[in-house]
């Protein structure tokens, strides 16, 4: 009985430890499936300054990933260009990058 709870203590401390070293990073084994595809015209720009972002992955804040229908934005610098989100593979699973203006 002794041993089992020092093994269990053990256990702990080097969880609690590994947690308090980690990163805050979210990494995915399985990638979510999209959202239902559908067939819709993409609407009028608000102005020529305007781009068409993609549909994409948005971090929803509660540890996880909602799928976010396409939009039109505007640069927020004169000559930005939009990056799109993309999967980048990792030792531990795949990780979401997300979409950014360069």
């Amino acid at each position: 009985m002794k041993k089992t709870a020092k093994v269990f203590v053990l256990v702990a401390a080097l969880t609690l430890g590994a947690t308090a070293l980690s990163h805050a990073q979210i990494v995915v084994r399985i990638h979510p499936s999209h959202a239902r595809v559908e067939e819709r015209s993409r609407p009028p720009a608000p102005s020529p300054r305007h781009v068409w972002v993609d549909e994409d992955w948005k971090n929803n804040g509660h540890h996880g990933y909602a799928w976010n229908g396409g939009r039109w934005e505007a640069p927020p610098r004169e000559g930005a260009t939009f990056v799109a989100g993309h999967w980048n593979k990792s030792r531990r699973g795949s990780v979401w990058i997300a979409a950014t203006w360069r």
